[in-house]
């Protein structure tokens, strides 16, 4: 019998005592199977001190990496950045001898304050949603990870239970699934976006 994939959602809320949605999202991820690796980074590193190699070796070890957390200014939380920062380092998940993430896919679940309204030529945000997304999906592509169709929950603060319910489950279920998802075989291979060594020279 196949070993089953493993999975590691890593979520970042400045606050979780106070968000309904992600705490939620968080409880269904970690009830998916127990090959689903639930890490809270502002409960592991408060004081934003990043355990590198820790946090490399989990990637590492993982098929399917989840990037689980609310928008902030149309990007991510501030430790989050910090963890892409220091984490998908030089060398090691791209550019010259970056090749330790390659093959493996990543999945963005992402929760949103404004309606999907506000996402709209005519809303308070000018742009579809989708216009806020390459970012996520170039880093993606630069490490030679498959950028998964995001998962997202707009209009947060005032979700109703049955809907909140409802998203919950479906982020279960799909992490339960994976890789087993009726999209993955329309999807392509990752863009191949390796760094020529003399736009990023090694240090002396």
């Amino acid at each position: 019998m196949p070993e089953a994939p493993r999975i590691l959602v890593l979520a970042a809320h400045p606050d979780l005592r106070h968000s309904r949605v992600n705490h939620r999202l968080m409880q269904a991820a970690a009830s998916a199977g127990s090959q689903v690796q639930v890490r809270d980074l502002y409960a592991l590193y408060p004081d934003f001190d990043i355990d590198v190699p820790a946090e490399q070796a989990l990637l590492a070890d993982a098929d399917l990496i989840v990037w689980q957390h609310p928008l902030h200014w149309y990007s991510m939380p501030p430790l989050m950045k910090l963890w892409l920062d220091e984490v998908l380092a030089h060398g090691w998940a791209y550019g010259h001898g970056g090749n330790a993430l390659r093959g493996k896919d990543l999945w963005l679940s992402v929760s949103t304050g404004g309606p999907a309204s506000a996402y709209h030529p005519q809303g308070y945000n000018r742009y579809f949603f989708d216009a806020f997304v390459p970012p996520y999906e170039q880093t993606a592509a630069l490490c030679g990870l498959r950028f998964l169709p995001p998962l997202v929950l707009h209009g947060a603060h005032a979700v109703s239970e049955a809907d909140l319910q409802a998203h919950a489950e479906v982020y279960r279920q799909r992490l339960a699934r994976y890789p087993q998802w009726s999209e993955m075989a329309a999807l392509g291979d990752c863009p191949d976006c390796r760094v020529p060594d003399s736009d990023r020279p090694q240090e002396a």
